[in-house]
Formats: structure tokens, sequence, C-alpha cells
């Protein structure tokens, strides 16, 4: 066993890193610098920690593939030097960021763990201390002298889990993440505990690869009922588009009205990619077990399987990065790349 770790703490934006100033009661950024100050508790663990702050700390809202690719740099500039990854997030589009990072690492061999936190780190009832400190600590375990987490995690109220799984549930409570398809990877009581039969394993012979590009090109079209033939055709017209994320109703069923069967048809026989997910918050996408999904098979719609929708914006703007045949892109769309689908 290792005893000490090196972790690398990146402040990318988000509540987590946000102070109370006492004498006008607004909050402020969090000076990094003087972290173990702030946080006491961290000068406990065996780790060895690094802190590195993005000069414009990011609002969530604002996050965008920019910004993904300004966090994987850093990880790939710092990657040889440090043992594991913490990334402090604005939890609203955590699962959105960390779903992408899993894309764009491919053969990842060392944690990526994001956190964040509903209350800042200088507010008394702050869940940010304890999602820090243990990230750090999930971060930093070691078994036979390797990491025992080797992919992007995401950490929030006591529970590990694999990032491309994860989506925010909650704008209140202390538990905002929830992983409906897919078990925790490890849970924090009185004792911290790894699920290692449900760890990702990478192959270690191969080298860490980051892949930069991404093609934001695609848009997400939420089917309604009562959504018209003018909406569809107004939408799927737009300049450029790639790549269409459909969220469906239940197990994949959408309209079968031949308006909206003929558009899409149109549009995919012009190489429009177009993606099947459930808008429910668990299950799987399965076409072809009602009739109203028995057409968007045929006429070539791709199965998102029981993918999130977050994980689905990072797979889709990954893939059309790599000019791929419609063919190849739909095998490799419904194959588990990163453990992301079933």
């Amino acid at each position: 066993m290792k005893a000490r770790a090196k972790i690398l703490l990146v402040y990318t934006g988000g509540t987590i890193g946000m102070i109370k100033d006492y004498d006008t009661g607004a909050l402020k950024a969090f000076n990094f610098n003087e972290l173990l100050q702030n946080i006491p508790e961290l000068k406990l663990l065996e780790h060895e920690i690094e802190t590195l702050s993005f000069r414009d700390p990011v609002d969530s809202s604002n996050m965008n593939p920019d910004g993904w690719l300004q966090i994987a740099e850093t990880v790939e500039e710092n990657y040889e030097k440090h043992d594991g990854f913490v990334i402090l997030h604005g939890s609203d589009t955590m699962s959105y960021t960390a779903s992408a990072l899993s894309f764009m690492f491919e053969n990842l061999h060392k944690p990526i763990i994001f956190t964040g936190s509903q209350l800042p780190i200088g507010d008394l009832r702050t869940d940010a201390k304890e999602n820090l400190i243990t990230s750090i600590q999930i971060a930093g375990l070691q078994k036979n002298g390797e990491p025992v987490i080797s992919e992007v995690g995401l950490y929030f109220e006591y529970k590990l889990y694999r990032a491309n799984r994860t989506t925010k549930i909650n704008a209140e409570h202390f538990q905002a993440f929830a992983s409906p398809n897919y078990t925790p990877l490890a849970e924090s009581g009185v004792y911290l505990s790894v699920n290692e039969d449900v760890l990702w394993r990478p192959n270690r012979k191969q080298e860490t690869k980051l892949h930069r590009k991404l093609d934001d090109n695609i848009l997400i079209l939420k089917i309604f009922p009562g959504i018209s033939e003018s909406t569809v055709e107004y939408i799927l017209s737009k300049k450029n588009l790639k790549g269409v994320i459909l969220e469906t109703f239940g197990s994949g069923n959408a309209p079968n009205d031949k308006w909206f069967l003929d558009i899409l048809a149109e549009k995919i026989a012009l190489g429009l990619r177009v993606v099947n997910v459930t808008q429910c918050i668990a299950g799987s996408v399965a076409m072809g077990q009602y009739e109203t999904s028995m057409e968007l098979k045929k006429i070539g719609v791709i199965s998102g399987k029981d993918i999130t929708t977050e994980a689905a914006v990072g797979k889709m703007m990954y893939l059309l990065a790599k000019d791929l045949s419609n063919k190849v892109f739909k095998t490799i769309f419904e194959t588990s790349l990163r453990g992301e689908m079933a």
C-alpha cells in the first residue's frame, strides 16, 4: 500500500469555492492558496495536496466545451506528477462536464473525481468540507502501487458515482445527484467502502490519451404531447446541425405520426445522427418493444439504451469530431466506451 499520494485539487468555479465576507455578508471567491488555513482538517490527510485555480472561475451555468478542454488539459499537464485529481465544479452542470471528460480521456489510469457543494465552504452548515475531504481520500486510494479508482467519478453526499452515469436530481437537498442505472462505486460512512466489482478496469499496458476535439453542433429535442410538425421541422433545420439527442417517452417511444417519421427519415438520410434516450430518470430505451418505437428503429434512429442525457451530449460531441460514417457512428454509439451504458 502506498501511504502518501500526490493529489492535484483544481478549482474551476461553483458554490464550493465561495466563502462569506463577514463584514458585508456577501459571498466571494475562495483563495485556494489559503486552503489549509480555512480547512485545517486537510492537515490530517495522509496525502500531499497541491492546489490550482482557474484564473477566472466559471459559474457552472456558463461551463461549455472550451471549459471542459481547459480542465482536461490541466489534468494532462499534471498527469505524470500526480496520483489523482479532484475537480471542484458547480453542481448544476457537473454531470455534463464530468461525463464529457470520461470520453475525452481514453484509457485513463488515474482517478479524476468531481465534487462540489450545495452550500459555500464558509457556511456553518456546509456540505463542502465532507465532499472535499472524502474526494481527496478517494483520489488517493492505492492498492499494490496502483490507483484503486481509474476513471472519472463524481462524489457527493457520501457516495462516489461513475460520472457518466449521474444526473442532478435536487437543487435543495445535500443529496443532489443520483445514478439511477448503476450502483455507486464507493460509499462513505464510518468506513470508506469501495465496491470493487463495479469499477472500470483500464488496460494499463496502453497509454492514456486525451481527445481534444469536440463537435458541439448538436441539440436536445424533448418530445411532449402535442409537439407540432412546424416545431420539429424548424428545430431540425438548424444550420450545421450534425446530431440530435431525442428525449422520448418511456422505453424510447415517440409519436408515430407520418409527418414526424418523415422529417426524421429525411434528416437521417442527409446525415443527421439521431440518438434516442428516455426522459425517465431510470430505465432504458428498447426500440421495437412497442409499435411507437418500431418505426424509429427502421429509419435509423440510434438507441441510447440506458445512457443519461448528460452522457449522451458528451459522447455525441466526442464521436462527431471523429468524422465517422453513419454506420460506424451508430455501432460505436450503441457500444459502451467508458461504462456509460449497459
